[in-house]
């Protein structure tokens, strides 16, 4: 499923009348070449192109369409007529084994086994001429020789006063390009097209995963005994036969979703994800946007494209829009499939919204985003807010529960929970339970109440703000923490070490051990305080906790389940913006209270 969807992503894109969406043809693909060697029709070197630019603070180098490069292991292959410095001009270079043939005499015996007409092409000779003479000096002139040594970068040829940039795309070229040498010793069925013929033995490498190899990775690949079967042995293109047009397809559609400035990529903590439509679309980009830096810039284009699509008008076309989600993460020299999800736009995009309307809770400040994106959500669960810190698999694991609709994984309220505690005496985000932190604590537990009690998909157990009708217990002693702790800032507004500094991990998940002293400490603060403040906290009080005859908190619990424990940080974060921002105080509040 997922190699067919790419291989009919890769036929789509080929297709394309526009230059810049077409993707290679079979024997092609497009590389970045750092530098080009101009040389005139007798093989003289003329000069030496550096086609990098500067892209920010980094220089990147210009993008070329090239035959296909081999697949490299450890031995020596040459591509044709473009490669790493050490095959074209014989860089030296250190190598475990290079047995009986070199790097540079592999690159000419490329050339020269090329078929007629091409071998006997004008700028085939003049590479052909210019290895044979090895007169690099004026290479070794350029300001950017240091650079090469040191890297070996990539180089091909270009022939002076052609029409074709490259020698690679001279017409004799792309023509021999297009039957490229390969040992078909195999054919079989193919198992995402269903057709007979050459069965690729090795597939081409996947770049652009983070983490993984920089030379590539593999979907499919066999490389050990306790891997093949049926017989199979070394024949690892029998052990997965995959033709090779659908081999070629698939691995240049990834690679092509994969690039660096590819709107269709997103790095969700350890997961590099690509999502893409089954047609062109104008929501595609902003679908996949919604998981980018700035998802309020596109969530109205979304809500617009899904209410016309639901009228029957716009968005209802020949037959449902189908969205594709495939995450990966690196293995050693492999890449794994962390997540595959593929759904249509009219079930996939309700989803998205109501995950977006489980996380809304009232912002700390003006700055902060209405909604989020997951690349800080998960930032604010990862030990001191360190991408490389998120735990393993939850970033995967949170995309498919949003994208299917179901609870969040219970590793992500963990992670949030044990968060707010270590951070108790810290101001990381914001404080112990900032915006961020709460939002996705509001968003586990909603959920979570929803599949335990059968409730409805928009029921919102803990709403948007602060809800004084709001009866759960934890919540309430969350509410209670969160008073207690600013009489105390209002009774002592320079004080060091606050009570969440000290408590607030103890009273989260043992409140019946906690309160009691906390308490008896605030009778001794609001003795501090004017007559206004002090019957407006008692008040409060009374409120939260409830009379004698109707108690909301009739006793302390002695231990709170992680549940409960996120409902606690809730009620504590609710309650802490409703005294930031509440007007019915006393008048000399403002200007007395700290804020943490």
């Amino acid at each position: 499923m997922i190699l067919r969807a790419l291989v009919d992503y890769y036929e789509r894109r080929q297709r394309s009348t526009d230059p810049a969406r077409r993707l290679p043809a079979a024997g092609f693909e497009d590389k970045a070449i750092p530098f080009l060697i101009e040389i005139d029709r007798d093989g003289r070197v003329l000069q030496l192109l550096d086609t990098r630019q500067l892209e920010g603070k980094q220089l990147r180098a210009q993008v070329f369409l090239v035959p296909q490069g081999e697949k490299k292991t450890s031995g020596v292959k040459a591509n044709l007529l473009w490669d790493s410095a050490e095959y074209v001009i014989a860089l030296p270079r250190e190598r475990k084994s290079t047995g009986d043939v070199s790097p540079a005499q592999a690159f000419r015996q490329r050339l020269e086994r090329l078929p007629e007409p091409a071998r006997s092409d004008l700028g085939i000779q003049a590479c052909l001429a210019a290895l044979d003479r090895s007169d690099w000096s004026v290479l070794h002139a350029h300001p950017a020789w240091s650079e090469i040594e040191q890297a070996n970068p990539v180089m091909t040829f270009a022939l002076a006063g052609d029409g074709s940039e490259l020698v690679c795309q001279r017409p004799a070229v792309v023509r021999a390009a297009l039957t490229p040498e390969v040992n078909r010793t195999t054919s079989g069925w193919c198992l995402v097209d269903g057709q007979q013929g050459p069965i690729a033995r090795l597939h081409p490498s996947i770049k652009g995963v983070k983490d993984a190899q920089t030379s590539g990775a593999n979907i499919v690949s066999f490389n050990a005994r306790a891997f093949e079967s049926y017989g199979k042995t070394e024949r690892q293109g029998e052990n997965a036969p995959v033709g090779e047009h659908a081999v070629f397809a698939y691995t240049t559609a990834l690679n092509a979703l994969l690039l660096r400035n590819s709107p269709n990529k997103l790095q969700i903590a350890d997961a590099t994800t690509v999502i893409w439509a089954d047609r062109d679309d104008s929501i595609e980009p902003e679908l996949v946007a919604l998981f980018g830096d700035d998802p309020d810039a596109h969530v109205d284009a979304v809500k617009q494209r899904l209410a016309g699509a639901s009228a029957g008008a716009q968005g209802a076309l020949d037959r449902p829009l189908r969205f594709f989600v495939l995450g990966l993460a690196p293995n050693a020299s492999r890449i794994a499939v962390r997540f595959w999800f593929n759904d249509t736009f009219d079930r996939l995009a309700p989803r998205i919204l109501q995950h977006f309307d489980d996380l809304r809770i009232v912002r700390q400040g003006e700055r902060d985003a209405v909604t989020p994106p997951m690349y800080w959500l998960l930032r604010s669960v990862a030990a001191q807010g360190k991408p490389e810190n998120v735990p393993p698999r939850l970033a995967g694991d949170w995309l498919r529960a949003i994208l299917e609709g179901g609870p969040y994984p219970p590793a992500l309220l963990n992670a949030a929970v044990n968060r707010c505690r270590a951070e108790q005496t810290t101001d990381a985000f914001g404080g112990n339970v900032p915006y961020l932190r709460a939002a996705i604590l509001k968003a586990c537990v909603n959920r979570e109440y929803r599949r335990r009690y059968g409730k409805p998909i928009d029921f919102q157990f803990i709403h948007e703000e602060l809800d004084v009708n709001q009866t759960d217990p934890a919540y309430r002693l969350g509410r209670l923490f969160a008073v207690l702790e600013r009489i105390q800032s209002a009774a002592q507004p320079n004080i060091n070490a606050t009570i969440r500094d000290r408590y607030y991990g103890a009273a989260s998940s043992t409140p019946g051990a906690v309160f009691p002293t906390l308490l008896r400490l605030k009778n001794a603060h609001l003795k501090k305080l004017s007559p206004g403040m002090e019957n407006f906290f008692e008040k409060l009080i009374g409120d939260v906790c409830g009379s004698v005859e109707n108690p909301a908190l009739a006793d302390f619990p002695r231990q709170l389940d992680l549940q409960a424990q996120g409902l606690f940080a809730l009620g504590y974060y609710q309650q802490r913006q409703s005294l930031n921002t509440r007007k019915d105080g006393p008048a000399d509040s403002v200007h007395t209270v700290q804020e943490n």
